[in-house]
C-alpha cells in the first residue's frame, strides 16, 4: 500500500488520474526513460484504458491496458491490469479530501503497487500549477 497527501482537492487529484492530457504530464517518470506514445482513458465503470510507451532500447512500444471495475468520481478508482498473462493485478486508488487536501491510497492485489516517489513528485508539481 502507498499513501500520499496532496495539497489539492480530491476533484483535481482525481482528474490527474482520469484525464489523458493530465496523466501524460506525470505518470511516466523521467528516470525510467520512457515516453508516452498514446494515452486513452475511459474512466467509467466498465470503461477501458490503454497506455502505450516507447523506450530507446525497446524495438516495439509497450502497451499497458485494462478496464475499470469501479469508478466513483473524486473518491475511488478500481482497474484491472490485463496485459499480464493469466490473472492480472487489480489496482485500487482512493481519494479522501480533508480541509482542501487529498489523502491518496494505492493498493493492488500483488501487495506492492508499482509506483515511484518520482511519479508522485511529478503529480505534486502538476497539482501545484
Amino acid at each position: 500500500m502507498i499513501t500520499r497527501t496532496f495539497n489539492a482537492p480530491a476533484a483535481r487529484v482525481f482528474a490527474a488520474w482520469t484525464n489523458p492530457a493530465l496523466m501524460k504530464q506525470w505518470w511516466a517518470p523521467p528516470s525510467a526513460g520512457i515516453t508516452f506514445v498514446s494515452c486513452e482513458i475511459d474512466a467509467r465503470t466498465g470503461g477501458k484504458y490503454r497506455f502505450v510507451f516507447s523506450h530507446p532500447e525497446a524495438k516495439q512500444p509497450m502497451a499497458f491496458f485494462g478496464h475499470y471495475i469501479e469508478v466513483a468520481p473524486n473518491a475511488r478508482l478500481v482497474w484491472t491490469n490485463d496485459e499480464e498473462s493469466g490473472n492480472g493485478a487489480v489496482t485500487t486508488v482512493t481519494f479522501e479530501e480533508r480541509d482542501g487536501k487529498t489523502r491518496l491510497t494505492v493498493t493492488d492485489t500483488t501487495g506492492a503497487p508499482d509506483m515511484s516517489d518520482e511519479q508522485f513528485a511529478q503529480l505534486d508539481a502538476l497539482l501545484a500549477k
